[in-house]
């Protein structure tokens, strides 16, 4: 047994490594200790109080502040468009941003002198204009602190933004919220680590700064004689005092650091999430079938606003990766399914107005809104992990929308709780997504997205995340709440359950184009894409129709009662629970018959699903009971014979 404290074998550093590093270690310590050895800490308040070193701090603490003020309102933009904004000469701009990081504090100062100086680029304009000249100013030593201050908070600020995914602007953006102020209420709340972050250094840097302050604001006392500058004049006259305050300054470049713990571009990724109080059960009771509770406990149904009189047809032609038309009644719900890379999440971004990859020509209602940013669509959006704004509470979240409306803040909470309550997330409302499960963050998204007063309501997979059980009860609330819904709501699932049970229509998408766009009993009945067949449980081979059956295209052929015209591409579908599993081959009435081996064996309720495949026809999964598994012996790799009657097999034209 190991020993606590022990180093094991293979934990060692190697010596080549660890001596160079220990001396950088070393070579950057030595110095700041000298600070520490050299400094007359007897005398250290007398230095530290002197008339001219108090004026000094209290002309960097200005400059160093407004440098701060300037960086963060330049720096912000300009770090967001060069993390959201693609444009041509992108890394031509980031270089030229970063460069006074690298450039000779002297080399900036002359930089800035000739920019904007009395015989500068700007300066005589500046002057004859505004009567302003930076030189020998005080605001010379913020323009100078500013330049070589503001490349840390882009930085830092960048690299936050290029770690928060923009799924969280776009769902805001979807429910009505202008991009001003999805900026301020999502983007800039989200990315709060590394914008502090950024700003601390930004200030420390600027309250360091002396070469570029030197060369363009010069070094008069109380006008640019800041406190880096006033080190450089002590230690010609003062050595121990220049200790001093050279101490001062490491002191409080320390401090930053510390209190940033290496968060250089912190992200919303960055935060712990609280601790969720022990209030309730994690997952609320169902309600009973055919109630709606509302805020206070009440079980009758939400009142009828208005808004929810009003209907809004849907007609849209979509083109790019995804191409088709799509037109529906209010009130029509239809579920869009199909293997992945089908276009379905395209398909809904393109109705959004979110993606180059599909242009959709949208109407809803009399209203074209092809030429509206998506914060004016009234489409709202429901992505697959729900993209709950974490700084928020369920609450908050839920009433975002309304408030991006215009809606009042009593009255949006008031209806946000509703919808809450409604989902059966009611008394939750003050928590935060990290305080939520997955299947309680789903829930307020739906309810976000509901409350939102949207004419098209597009949900990408709303209800993965859920149990069965609380998925039945949502799927009994969304259904009864599109019931009444004025408008159209796509829904891509991968699940056929909620294809059947909350769809209208159910659209088959692969490859960008709709194969089949029907009711779901006539999908369920005649699939025409073997992923949909397959998605049902069903056996499913393409071929070519025969007078007999099918050739299929995997190799072999089909049997079957009333093929189609010899030479039309069909399906053939066949049901797991019509293939007969044998050990011999059968004798009888069995028109299609193959020897395979089986290749996997799965529960499925009370029954087995077991793959088995043939080099004389596709694959192919039948569903026996445990006990005739049992009987027949069936494991992996043993040898059957399949059997498929003729009249089993539907075949279904393309």
């Amino acid at each position: 047994m190991k020993r606590a404290g022990v180093r094991t074998a293979g934990t060692r550093p190697p010596l080549t490594l660890a001596l160079p590093a220990l001396l950088a270690v070393a070579f950057l310590t030595l110095p700041l200790l000298g600070i520490l050895v050299r400094t007359e800490w007897g005398q250290l308040a007398d230095h530290l109080r002197s008339p001219g070193t108090v004026e000094a701090l209290r002309l960097s603490l200005v400059v160093s502040f407004w440098a701060l003020g300037l960086s963060l309102v330049l720096g912000v933009p300009l770090a967001w468009l060069l993390a959201r904004v693609p444009f041509p000469g992108k890394a031509l701009v980031r270089s030229l941003v970063l460069l006074p990081m690298v450039l000779p504090p002297t080399v900036g100062g002359v930089a800035l002198l000739l920019a904007f100086g009395r015989r500068g680029l700007l300066g005589p304009w500046f002057e004859s204009t505004f009567d302003i000249t930076f030189p020998f100013h005080t605001s010379g030593a913020v323009i100078a602190a500013t330049f070589v201050a503001m490349p840390f908070l882009v930085i830092s600020l960048e690299g936050a933004l290029g770690g928060l995914r923009p799924r969280y602007e776009e769902t805001a953006a979807s429910l009505g919220a202008s991009p001003v102020r999805v900026f301020f209420t999502v983007t800039l709340p989200m990315v709060a680590p590394g914008l502090i972050a950024g700003a601390a250094l930004t200030w420390a840097r600027a309250l360091g700064e002396f070469g570029a302050t030197i060369t363009f604001a010069g070094n008069l006392p109380g006008t640019t004689q800041t406190l880096p500058l006033q080190v450089y004049l002590l230690l010609q006259e003062e050595p121990e005092a220049a200790t001093s305050v050279s101490l001062l300054l490491l002191a409080i470049a320390m401090g930053v650091l510390i209190a940033l713990r290496g968060r250089w571009t912190g992200t919303p990724s960055d935060r712990r999430p609280r601790p969720a109080p022990a209030a309730g059960p994690e997952e609320p009771a169902p309600v009973p079938q055919g109630d709606l509770p509302v805020s206070g406990g009440d079980a009758r149904p939400a009142p009828a606003t208005a808004k929810d009189a009003e209907r809004w047809a849907l007609h849209a032609d979509v083109t790019g990766f995804t191409r088709l038309t799509l037109a529906a009644d209010p009130g029509t719900t239809i579920a869009v399914v199909g293997p992945n890379g089908a276009g379905k999440t395209t398909l809904l971004r393109a109705l959004l107005g979110l993606t180059p990859r599909a242009h959709a020509e949208l109407r809803l209602g009399e209203e074209d809104v092809t030429a509206l940013p998506p914060h004016r669509r009234h489409v709202a959006w429901v992505p697959q992990d729900g993209a709950l704004f974490p700084h928020m509470s369920a609450l908050a979240n839920t009433a975002y929308g309304l408030r991006a409306q215009g809606v009042a803040r009593a009255e949006a909470r008031r209806e946000a709780q509703t919808w809450l309550d409604r989902l059966g997330v009611g008394p939750l409302a003050h928590r935060r997504p990290t305080q939520l499960s997955g299947g309680q963050a789903q829930r307020v998204a739906l309810a976000r997205a509901l409350a939102a007063r949207p004419r098209l309501l597009v949900l990408d997979e709303p209800l993965a995340a859920l149990d069965q059980t609380t998925r039945a009860h949502v799927r009994h609330t969304l259904r009864t709440h599109l019931g009444g819904f004025g408008g159209v709501c796509l829904i891509v699932t991968h699940d056929p359950v909620e294809a059947v049970s909350l769809a209208d229509r159910v659209l088959v998408l692969d490859e960008g184009r709709a194969l089949q766009d029907a009711a779901p009993v006539e999908v369920t009945r005649h699939p025409r894409s073997p992923w949909v067949a397959r998605m049902l449980g069903r056996n499913a081979w393409p071929g070519t129709a025969t007078p007999e059956g099918l050739a299929l295209d995997g190799g072999g052929t089909l049997v079957a009662t009333d093929p189609p015209e010899p030479g039309t591409p069909a399906l053939a579908i066949v049901a797991p629970e019509a293939v007969s599993v044998h050990r011999e081959k059968p004798e009888g009435s069995p028109r299609n018959v193959w020897p395979g081996t089986v290749r996997e064996i799965t529960a499925s309720g009370s029954r087995l699903r077991v793959l088995i495949t043939s080099d004389r026809a596709p694959d192919l999964v039948a569903e026996i009971t445990p006990q005739s598994a049992a009987e027949l012996g069936l494991a992996d790799g043993v040898s059957v014979w399949t059997s498929v009657k003729a009249t089993e097999a539907t075949i279904v034209p393309l």
